[in-house]
C-alpha cells in the first residue's frame, strides 16, 4: 500500500496536525450515559422560559387561542424528522451534527455552508438569552434587594461563568444542567395540577385544541414561535462522541426529547387558557406579558411559590445558556478538526477532554455583543426595551431561522444519503417521513422569513426585517464560498468534510503504513 497521496503527504508535512495526540482531536467517549445526554439537550428548552415568556408572547401577539394544538402538530412534525435523523445518527458520530449529516448526503460544499449556518445560528440562540438573563436579574436585584443594577453586569457576569463551566468534563455539565431542569419542570407540573384543580370559570374547557381556534393569518407566525420551543432536542448527536453507545443512545434521547417536550408544552399551554379562561387567554397575555404566569400562580400557590418561581425562570435561563454554550463549542471543534476554522479549534483541553478554544470563541462572541448592546443602551435600568425587545428578540430569531433551515436541509439530506447507498427500498418509510418533515420545515422556515417583522416587534416597512433574517443567508452563502476555495485549493481537506474522528482515524492508519 502507497503512503504517496495528498492526503498523507498533508498529515506528516504539517506539523499543526502530525503533533497532534488521539485525546486532542476526539472527543471523551463514555462523558455522557442516557440521562446526561437527555438533561443536555432538554436544558437548552428552558420550560420555565417557554411557559412564562414564549407562551404568553403568542397568545399576545398571534391572538390564537389553539396554542396547544399548535405543540401537538409540531410534536407530529419533528418526529417524522426524528424518524430519519435518528437513522442517520447510527452511521455517522460527529459533533458537527447538522453539517456532518448534510455533508453525507447532498456533499461536503454543502456540509460547508450547513457548518457556517450553524455556528451563527447556535451563537445566535446562546447570546440572545443573555439580554433576558439580565434584565430578570437586574429584576430580581431591584424587587428583593431595593438594588438597581443594569442588565448587562449580570449577562456579563454569567458569560463568564458559562465559559468556565465549558472548560469542565461534559458529565460535570450535564449534572449542573440536571438539577436545575428537574427542580424548573417540577415547579411547571405543579402550576399545571394548580390550574386543572382551581380554573376560571370556563372549567377545564378543551377549546384549545379545537381546530377551529387555528384559523387566521398569524398561524404560520406562531408555528414560528413554538417551533423556537422545540429547539435542543437537534442537540442530541453533537454529543455523539462522548457517549459509550451512539448509535442507541442518541436516537433513544431524540425521541424522549422530542416526545417529552411536545407532550409537557402542550399541556402547560392548555394550563394557562384553563387558569385564565379560553376566552380571556390572550387579552390577559396582551396585559400581562411575561408576568401572566407569575399572576396565575400567586393566586393560586402564593407568594413564597411565586418568589421561587421567579428565580427558577432566572436558572432555567442560565441552563440553557449553558446548553447552547456547549453546542457552539463542539461545532466550533468538529470545524476546526475538519479545516473549517483554524486547527486550534480542533484540539481538546487537559484532563477535561473538552473543547477548549470552541468554549472562548463563544464567550468572546458573547461578551462582545453584549457590551456592544449595552454601549448602545440609552434607557435607564429597569427598562426592558434594548436587552429584551432587541438582544432577546432579534438574535432568538435570528438563530430559530438558522436551524429550521438546518433541519430541512438534514431532512433532505438523509434521502439522498441513503438513496446513494441504494437502501431507499430497506429505508423507504424512513426517507417518505425525511421529505414530509422537510417540506414542513421549508413551509415553516418560509413563514418565519416572511413574518419576521411581526416576530421581531418591528414595522413592515422596516429594514431589520431583511437585515436579520439576511445574516442566515450571509452564511449560507459564505459558507457555500468556502467550500467552493476549499475544493479547488485543498481537496484533502474538503474530502474530510463531514468525517469528524473518521478522517483522524484514517491520517493515523496512513502514518502508520510503511
Amino acid at each position: 500500500m502507497t503512503t504517496d497521496s495528498s492526503s498523507t503527504r498533508r498529515t506528516t508535512g504539517d506539523n499543526s496536525i502530525s503533533t497532534f495526540k488521539g485525546q486532542e482531536r476526539a472527543l471523551r467517549a463514555d462523558r455522557l450515559g442516557t440521562g446526561g445526554l437527555l438533561l443536555s439537550v432538554l436544558a437548552a428548552t428552558a420550560p420555565l422560559m417557554v411557559v412564562a415568556g414564549v407562551m404568553p408572547t403568542t397568545f399576545a401577539v398571534m391572538g390564537i387561542v389553539g396554542q396547544p394544538l399548535l405543540f401537538v402538530v409540531l410534536g407530529v412534525v419533528l418526529v417524522l424528522f426524528g424518524v430519519g435523523y435518528a437513522e442517520m445518527s447510527r452511521h455517522v458520530h460527529n459533533a458537527g451534527a447538522f453539517y456532518a449529516y448534510i455533508s453525507r448526503g447532498l456533499g461536503a460544499t454543502a456540509g460547508a455552508s450547513a457548518a457556517l449556518v450553524a455556528l451563527v445560528a447556535y451563537n445566535a440562540l446562546q447570546v440572545g438569552i443573555y439580554g433576558i438573563f439580565g434584565f430578570e436579574v437586574s429584576g430580581l436585584f431591584s424587587t428583593y434587594a431595593d438594588l438597581q443594577i443594569a442588565w448587562w453586569i449580570p449577562a456579563l457576569l454569567a458569560a463568564l461563568v458559562v465559559g468556565a463551566l465549558g472548560w469542565l468534563k461534559i458529565d460535570v455539565n450535564a449534572r449542573v444542567l440536571g438539577v436545575l431542569l428537574v427542580v424548573e419542570v417540577a415547579l411547571v407540573v405543579i402550576f399545571d395540577i394548580a390550574a386543572v384543580a382551581d380554573p376560571a370559570k370556563e372549567g377545564l374547557s378543551l377549546h384549545a385544541f379545537n381546530p377551529d381556534t387555528l384559523s387566521g393569518a398569524g398561524v404560520g407566525t406562531a408555528l414560528c414561535f413554538c417551533i423556537a420551543a422545540f429547539l435542543g432536542f437537534e442537540q442530541a448527536p453533537v454529543y455523539a462522541e462522548e457517549t459509550s453507545r451512539p448509535h442507541i443512545l442518541v436516537p433513544r434521547v431524540m425521541f424522549l426529547a422530542v416526545g417529552g417536550v411536545a407532550v409537557f408544552f402542550a399541556l402547560s399551554s392548555w394550563a394557562l387558557t384553563v387558569a385564565a379562561g379560553p376566552s380571556a387567554i390572550v387579552g390577559e397575555s396582551q396585559k400581562q406579558s411575561a408576568g401572566l404566569l407569575f399572576s396565575l400562580t400567586e393566586s393560586r400557590l402564593g407568594a413564597t411559590f411565586t418568589d421561587v418561581l421567579h428565580v427558577l425562570f432566572v436558572t432555567g435561563m442560565f441552563a440553557a445558556l449553558l446548553s447552547f454554550h456547549n453546542v457552539v463549542a463542539r461545532y466550533a471543534f468538529a470545524m476546526g478538526r475538519e479545516g473549517l476554522l483554524p486547527a486550534a479549534f480542533g484540539r481538546t483541553t487537559g484532563a477535561s477532554g473538552a473543547p477548549g478554544t470552541g468554549s472562548l470563541l463563544q464567550t468572546a462572541v458573547s461578551v462582545v455583543i453584549v457590551v456592544a448592546f449595552a454601549v448602545a443602551d440609552d434607557k435607564p435600568a429597569g427598562d426592558p426595551t434594548e436587552p429584551v425587545l432587541h438582544l432577546f428578540t432579534w438574535f432568538g430569531n435570528i438563530g430559530a431561522l438558522g436551524v429550521i433551515v438546518l433541519m430541512a436541509a438534514a431532512s433532505f439530506s438523509v434521502v439522498v444519503f441513503f438513496a446513494r447507498r441504494g437502501a431507499v427500498g430497506a429505508q423507504a418509510w424512513r426517507l417518505l417521513t425525511s421529505a414530509v418533515a422537510g417540506v414542513a420545515l421549508l413551509v415553516i422556515a418560509g413563514y418565519t422569513v416572511k413574518d419576521f417583522d411581526v416576530l421581531v416587534g418591528a414595522g413592515p416597512d422596516s429594514s431589520l426585517s431583511w437585515i436579520l433574517p439576511g445574516s442566515i443567508a450571509l452564511a449560507l452563502i459564505v459558507g457555500l464560498l468556502q467550500g467552493v476555495v476549499l475544493r479547488a485549493r485543498r481537496p484533502e481537506a474538503h474530502a474530510r468534510i463531514g468525517l469528524g474522528n473518521e478522517a483522524f482515524q484514517l491520517e493515523k492508519a496512513a502514518e502508520r503504513t510503511p
